[in-house]
């Protein structure tokens, strides 16, 4: 196998940064010259390394869901649950100071999407059927249609939880899971 270039292993590390930045200040911020600021360069050394501010946003938005999906790996159950059991699993670590930052994201990005931004619907799509496979691969159910339809609950369910909570009503989230 062949090694990554200086260039593909500069192009990662901006990336990393380029993530960083808006997992701390959102989307709103993902003009060129603030990422190019954020990633310690300049708006043209990040078109060096990237086409075009779209590419570096799905680059960026791509590493985001990585590393998310990562974090939900950690909290993998060894036997498959129950719908009722998943969803609180999954509210329990979702909501924690450190991956809410993600979810904050997520809400920019389903947000432009809902708006039809060419950008970004298909990169939330992505990643709400990346959540509906992980959803299903943790579900027990009896057949793979329960499955899949179990999974399509976890993802609204856990959609509707992360906007309650985005919107300052943490305490109904929470009574919602008792």
């Amino acid at each position: 196998m062949e090694s990554p270039s200086k260039s593909d292993v500069r192009r990662l590390a901006l990336v990393d940064k380029l993530a960083d930045h808006v997992l701390a200040h959102g989307l709103v911020t993902a003009s060129l010259r603030p990422l190019a600021k954020a990633a310690g360069t300049s708006d043209r050394m990040l078109l060096y390394y990237f086409p075009d501010k779209s590419e570096i946003i799905a680059a960026t938005l791509q590493c985001i869901a990585a590393r998310m999906v990562a974090a939900m790996s950690e909290h993998v159950s060894p036997e498959p649950l129950s719908l009722d059991a998943l969803s609180q699993r999954l509210s329990a670590f979702l909501f924690e100071d450190r991956f809410w930052p993600y979810m904050c994201v997520w809400l920019e990005l389903a947000s432009r999407a809902g708006r039809g931004d060419p950008l970004y619907t298909p990169i939330a799509a992505a990643i709400g059927h990346g959540f509906l496979e992980w959803g299903e691969a943790q579900l027990a159910a009896p057949d793979p249609e329960t499955r899949a339809r179990d999974a399509a609950k976890l993802l609204v369910r856990i959609e509707g939880m992360v906007l309650v909570r985005a919107i300052g009503l943490r305490a109904v989230v929470e009574r919602s899971l008792s």
